[in-house]
């Protein structure tokens, strides 16, 4: 859907972004993470042509811009307004058609669960009907392409588990969305693609599901501390690691299970807890940006 190619953006001698490459495809929930000032926002605003690049190509991969909703993190509205009156307003702004409007309105009440709050007053909204409120601007017109930066920022356990059942609602119906989050549990949950970004640069792409599913180890836990025969179960490959009364077997390591539990009972050792993990998706995150 949206390509760049080695796209660079400065403020001055700051570096916001430097050289990205990255491809947002149809229909994919692409997760952008990485640091404050990593270039998360620089990134959805040149997506959105609020920006211009100083170097490098951002350009559709089929030859013609997506229609594209974007919802910022820093969210402004006029408090006096009421839901429906700030939103008709939007859709004028956005060149609606006229006959068109009230139900792009509607629509974008009805997929954000809106629809009985319609006629309350924005200043009386809470923060998790404010980020709703966002979504739905960003969806008026039904735009392809919705770029959500922090979509779940100040809501509570609650809001954020309606906002990630809303974005899986979106993705379902088609949607393709790009959303940033510092929230690693919503990434984990609604994405399909990973970004890191670090520096102004790209430091990690990856599917979700690739992601976490590399690098699998082994975790043996015993009764008690593993210091006085640790020298004996790591000489048994490089790829052992023993730390406290936990052993991690990794790679080529991980065969070797069997004979890591024998010398753990022959040493009267009991063994609480033996368990296949996979990564997880904070481990990633810090090595991209360490």
């Amino acid at each position: 859907m949206i390509e760049l190619q080695n796209v660079s953006k400065y403020y001055f001698s700051l570096r916001a972004l430097h050289n990205v490459s990255l491809a947002v495809k149809r229909g994919e929930v692409v997760g952008l993470l990485g640091p404050n000032g990593a270039g998360k926002t620089t990134l959805f605003k040149l997506i959105a042509g609020l920006l211009h690049p100083d170097s490098g190509n951002i350009r559709p991969t089929n030859g013609r811009w997506p229609t594209i909703g974007y919802k910022p993190d820093r969210l402004l509205f006029p408090n006096h307004l009421r839901i429906t009156e700030y939103l008709a307003m939007i859709a004028g702004l956005a060149n609606l058609p006229a006959e068109a409007q009230e139900k792009a309105v509607f629509d974008a009440l009805v997929q954000v669960d809106l629809v009985s709050h319609a006629n309350k007053r924005i200043g009386d909204c809470s923060k998790g009907m404010r980020q709703r409120l966002g979504l739905a601007q960003a969806m008026l017109g039904n735009p392809a392409l919705l770029l959500l930066d922090e979509p779940s920022n100040g809501l509570d356990p609650n809001g954020q588990a309606e906002m990630q059942a809303l974005i899986k609602k979106l993705h379902a119906a088609g949607k393709t969305i790009l959303l940033s989050s510092h929230q690693l549990e919503e990434v984990t949950a609604v994405c399909t693609q990973l970004i890191i970004l670090n520096n102004g640069q790209v430091h990690y792409q990856n599917s979700m599901v690739d992601a976490l599913t590399i690098s699998p180890h082994t975790l043996i836990q015993a009764d008690r501390d593993l210091a006085d025969i640790a020298h004996i179960i790591q000489a048994q490959h490089p790829e052992i690691q023993v730390q406290g009364n936990q052993i991690q077997l990794r790679g080529q390591a991980m065969p070797l299970r069997r004979e890591i539990l024998a010398i753990l009972l022959q040493s009267q050792y009991d063994v609480l807890h033996v368990e296949q993990k996979h990564v997880t998706l904070a481990e990633i995150y810090a090595r991209a940006v360490k």
